[in-house]
């Protein structure tokens, strides 16, 4: 089969479509035919060495195809499910082995790209949104790169939820697309936490949303109200610095917080039940996912450099 290779941590020209063995489906396991993957920027850090992968390996996480095989040991899974995943190494390929445990149907009403498009960015929303910091109705909560793939969902949930979303994006294309998702306000990433004031009347924000990291962090604890909560759930502009933790209570004694999927999918019970209802909102209508851009695998470089290029907007997939 064909697989993207990263032989070696560096820039999207480390990625290599290569032939690689079929894989087999051991005891509790399943294999799986792709036909859509996801990208991420989980993606662009494990290409840089950022996850300690052994390399050489084949890159990617996230994906969703129809189980062709099924290995011994498992029960609740056949062949012909339609099934996605977020957290299976070797997704950049035209077939993957995964842990039965870790995938999970994708219902009637979902298509595969949807499903692929919106599993690890959905999930991602939804515990920030729902467990991380709840939004409750008439809370005002800041969604930095409101125009992205996470930002675009989190600004969804929390309106579901009655919250008052404050947006930042790069340009004014993007700050449009976070109104038309039902942002309250949209504004620059320049001077935001003084607009943020500005907007509550000098008391800041509840929460703040931040998967920018280095570029924003600083600015955005200045954006949050006294015992308001700090969510750094990313870092797309680089890793934030150390810090005296004696600044959180200088801003305010804020919550800090940096949370991972991984620790809110840890049981196969939260992860079907986070997967189903982010599966029910689509299907139903109550949450828009934009796919970006599709790219035949072999463009996977491409797809990488858009990505961290901020060319795009919503999900890119990657089709094998």
């Amino acid at each position: 089969m064909r697989a993207i290779v990263i032989r070696e941590a560096g820039g999207a020209d480390v990625l290599e479509l290569r032939d690689v063995p079929d894989p087999a489906a051991g005891d509790g396991q399943v294999r799986v035919s792709v036909e859509a993957i996801g990208v991420n920027f989980r993606d662009v850090y494990e290409r840089k060495g950022g996850y300690g992968t052994e390399l050489p390996a084949v890159a990617g996480a996230e994906g969703a195809g129809t189980v062709v095989e099924v290995g011994p040991g498992v029960e609740d899974v056949s062949i012909g499910d339609r099934v996605a995943w977020s957290s299976v190494a070797a997704s950049y390929a035209e077939q993957v082995v995964a842990d039965a445990a870790r995938v999970v149907p994708v219902p009637d009403g979902v298509s595969s790209e949807l499903a692929a498009a919106v599993l690890l960015q959905g999930m991602t929303a939804q515990y920030l949104i729902t467990d991380t910091f709840p939004v409750a109705a008439g809370d005002l909560v800041v969604v930095h790169a409101a125009a992205g793939g996470v930002g675009r969902l989190l600004t969804q949930l929390a309106k579901l939820r009655g919250g008052v979303v404050v947006a930042t994006a790069s340009t004014e294309e993007k700050r449009q697309q976070a109104r038309a998702l039902g942002a309250d306000h949209a504004i620059p990433y320049e001077g935001f936490a003084d607009a943020v004031r500005g907007l509550t009347d000098g008391e800041g924000a509840a929460a703040v949303y931040d998967g920018v990291g280095q570029a924003t962090f600083d600015e955005s604890l200045r954006a949050v109200r006294t015992r308001g909560t700090m969510v750094l759930y990313g870092a797309a502009s680089g890793p934030v610095e150390p810090f005296d933790p004696r600044r959180l209570e200088h801003e305010g004694s804020l919550f800090l917080t940096r949370p991972s999927l991984r620790h809110y999918t840890a049981t196969r019970e939260e992860l079907r039940r986070r997967a189903g209802e982010v599966f029910a909102l689509v299907g139903g209508g109550r949450l828009h996912v934009e796919i970006g851009g599709r790219y035949p695998l072999a463009d996977a470089r491409r797809a990488h450099e858009d990505l961290e290029s901020r060319r795009s907007s919503g999900k890119l997939l990657l089709i094998p």
